[in-house]
């Protein structure tokens, strides 16, 4: 009788276990700002942040990418940016230093081309987490409008690209702009 008693308690309490542990993901650590001056505190805390580590990367060197005239030439991260989000393309570096097969079926590199969508917000942070190796022509992004975005959209397409410019600005990038393939932004 006790076996049972004890048996049952056991198997309570594994229940309560269980059940506990299954609920924690549920209440996960989220941390909401107290206060707009305080979200506006973390925010600057970001970009501070990023700036620190992007300053790591050399500026950017005119030499290099003044000599780049369509966009599928250019090696640094570039930034297309659309109503609602902004896509970043990185060229990453190529891992093997060799220069044996390097742009060929063995090492191509299209294979190393990452595009990813990212909130505006978010913008400082994508740019941070690239490796400095990415960056061949120093602290210089490519940015451009989404082509195909429909007439009704261009008026918040302007602004989502002024924004992104001053956030660049705030970082120290410098933004080369394009507009169809083509530089005309600061060269």
């Amino acid at each position: 009788m006790v076996c049972i008693a004890i048996l049952g308690y056991v198997r309570t309490s594994a229940l309560l276990l269980l059940s506990a542990v299954a609920l924690l993901p549920l209440t996960g650590c989220h941390s909401r700002p107290a206060s707009a001056a305080e979200a506006s505190r973390e925010a600057a805390a970001e970009l501070n942040d990023a700036r620190r580590d992007l300053a790591q990367i050399p500026p950017p060197s005119k030499t290099l990418y003044m000599s780049v005239t369509s966009i599928a030439g250019w090696q640094n991260p570039s930034l297309t940016v659309q109503e609602k989000m902004i896509t970043l393309h990185v060229l990453m570096p190529d891992a093997n230093p060799s220069d044996l097969g390097k742009g060929t079926m063995l090492r191509p590199e299209a294979a190393r081309r990452q595009t990813l969508n990212i909130d505006p917000v978010n913008l400082a942070e994508a740019l941070n987490a690239i490796p400095k190796e990415a960056w061949p022509y120093g602290r210089v992004v490519a940015i451009e409008e989404a082509h195909d975005a429909p007439e009704a959209a261009r008026r918040q397409l302007r602004i989502n690209m002024e924004k992104a410019m001053d956030t660049l600005n705030s970082i120290g990038v410098v933004a080369d702009e394009w507009n169809n393939g083509r530089p005309i932004g600061v060269r």
